[in-house]
């Protein structure tokens, strides 16, 4: 335990959504809601503006619509959120040579280490330097935590949500910490509490003053004896850099014992939906899929599967872990399910995509109008067009410019033309077979203009504007039209 605040822990605000909101300004101040789109879909983040309705990260998706009908809801662009992070990082480095990322949006930074002078005022001070500088790098907010311990600076961070900063001075621990629920120390998650509270603690205050033999009665050693050096606000846990995880999972525990084996199979496909995006935040990818099923008598079996190459994507991940789950019994009921990934690694492997090559799928790459597309001599070559249009996806079309889907469905396909440097755009409805709409790539979230080539290239700027008296074609159904 330091003496001095100077761990900090960073935690980008509502990350993706916030990302969403910059590069589009039609959703500036709006819900957003960024994840699994599909009826299985999960809710990966939420803007402050869809939390209001009660929208929460690792919701299904359908719930979600429920509360929050009239709010954008989109796919995820990691390769727009890693660019972000990268620049993030390197704003972190310039502060210190031990940065600990835990993801894409958040990490740990040793300002001891980066030569910080370990005061008060001085860590404060950096603190609200990083803020600005990532306002101005990204255009985004970030929350800062500063404290003498990891998991203070994290408690800090938190409670600086959204876009603040906050100190937890050396000393002051155990008052903080007292009456917060036990959820707040890490390693506490829903069956542990639930343990906890059986034996009548539901505070951090109430954690330390049972003492760690009972912890311990109540946990086993390793969890009992960490868990009550949490609850007096010890952790000497050290910055690491290049913090490398071995894998990344996700788990639920029921509180009735699932006996259908269709429901045991709908939550398995949750799971692994909910893992692959935990491994994207991460941005990872990972060749070996795990499960793992905990019996009604607590008997626990895990089967895994190595792929060709590591993947991040959900349907590959999600067809393993169902044939997995093909090789277990689960007659007897199941207390807990699993979905996990490990030999992670920084790429993907195309190739698995074809693992989920089915004859409707080729039926449907047959059916599929090709695309003219510019060729290298000003003639047109044949490309294959994408089957979906997902919310949310960047696009350009040849006399309309650079805009995103807000939605698709029966035929049709809408596009909002804009700019994160623009004012908010138009919206115009094609068909999705329309040779001038095809994808295209992600713009800068700042720079507040277009770079040169992106200004001189017309497929990335409009060819005309609308009429002064033309109206605006705006949707009906909000940001996403669907045929569902």
């Amino acid at each position: 335990m330091r003496r001095a605040p100077t761990i900090l822990h960073l935690d980008m605000d509502a990350f993706f959504a916030a990302a969403e909101q910059a590069a589009k300004p039609s959703l500036r101040g709006k819900p957003v809601v960024v994840g699994g789109i599909g009826p299985r879909g999960v809710v990966s983040t939420a803007s402050y503006e869809a939390r209001v309705f009660g929208v929460r990260s690792a919701m299904p998706t359908a719930q979600a619509r429920r509360l929050c009908p009239n709010a954008a809801y989109l796919s995820p662009r990691f390769t727009v959120y890693r660019k972000v992070s990268e620049t993030v990082m390197e704003l972190l480095h310039v502060l210190s040579p031990l940065v600990e990322p835990l993801s894409l949006d958040e990490a740990f930074v040793d300002l001891e280490a980066g030569g910080v002078e370990a005061e008060t005022a001085a860590v404060r001070a950096v603190g609200e330097q990083l803020r600005r500088d990532i306002r101005r790098s990204t255009g985004l907010t970030g929350s800062v935590g500063l404290a003498g311990a990891k998991m203070l600076a994290k408690i800090a961070s938190e409670a600086a949500k959204p876009d603040g900063l906050v100190v937890i001075e050396p000393g002051t621990e155990r008052e903080l910490l007292g009456p917060m629920p036990t959820r707040t120390l890490p390693g506490v998650g829903p069956a542990t509490a639930e343990a906890l509270r059986r034996a009548g603690i539901t505070t951090v205050a109430e954690t330390a003053e049972a003492g760690e033999a009972e912890l311990v009665r109540l946990l086993g050693r390793s969890h009992g004896a960490g868990l009550y050096a949490m609850a007096l606000g010890r952790d000497d846990r050290p910055v690491v850099a290049d913090r490398d995880a071995k894998s990344v999972s996700v788990e639920d525990t029921f509180e009735v014992d699932l006996t259908d084996r269709t429901r045991v199979r709908t939550e398995m496909v949750r799971l692994a939906d909910r893992c692959v995006e935990r491994l994207r935040a991460a941005g990872r990818s990972g060749r070996t899929v795990v499960i793992k099923v905990r019996n009604y008598d607590f008997s626990t079996l895990t089967r895994s599967e190595t792929l060709r190459g590591p993947t991040d994507d959900p349907a590959v991940v999600r067809e393993a872990a169902a044939r997995l789950l093909e090789t277990v019994d689960t007659t007897g009921g199941v207390r807990l399910l699993g979905v996990g990934v490990s030999g992670l690694a920084d790429y993907t492997q195309e190739d698995l995509f074809a693992q989920l090559a089915t004859e409707r799928e080729a039926e449907e790459t047959a059916k599929a109008p090709p695309v003219p597309v510019a060729g290298s001599g000003g003639e047109r070559a044949e490309e294959e067009r994408p089957r979906h249009w997902y919310p949310g996806a960047d696009v350009v079309h040849d006399d309309y410019g650079a805009g995103w889907v807000q939605g698709s469905g029966v035929g049709r396909v809408t596009v909002r033309f804009e700019q994160p440097w623009s004012a908010p755009g138009r919206v115009r409805t094609f068909a999705v077979e329309d040779p001038a709409l095809r994808p295209g790539e992600p713009l800068p979230l700042v720079g507040g203009a277009p770079s040169e080539a992106q200004s001189g290239d017309p497929a990335t700027r409009p060819r005309s504007s609308p009429g002064e008296g033309e109206p605006e074609r705006e949707s009906d159904t909000g940001a996403e039209i669907s045929s569902r």
